[in-house]
């Protein structure tokens, strides 16, 4: 399974709507699938999406101040590529925040 975490106006895509409700997705793993796949299949436009954390590591952010906030990053190179071909694995734990939250990982 992968648990995707949602944040600010993306916890519309959770199973339980309610203002106190579990913002978490359990989404089944299929074999050599990317973060884009994984989003279209979930019905996740990326374009609503403003920072994504994977296992806990920055993956990509929209901000020009990520590099700077000093998370662990998946790839020290450029957390601002907004690449979304990595492979997602069973086990993995994302965690996806759209613009209205912004403020909150900084």
């Amino acid at each position: 399974m992968i648990s995707i975490h949602l944040y600010g106006k993306l916890r519309r895509f959770a199973p339980d709507k309610s203002a106190a409700g579990n913002s978490i997705l359990q989404v089944t793993s299929q074999e050599n699938e990317t973060l884009i796949n994984l989003l279209d299949r979930i019905g996740i436009n990326p374009d609503e999406i403003y920072t994504i954390f994977l296992n806990s590591k920055l993956l990509t952010s929209r901000t020009r101040i990520a590099p700077f906030l000093g998370y662990q990053q998946v790839d020290d190179e450029d957390c601002q590529s907004w690449d979304l071909t990595v492979v997602i694995k069973d086990g993995d734990r994302l965690g996806l925040f759209s613009p209205n939250v912004s403020g909150l990982i900084i």
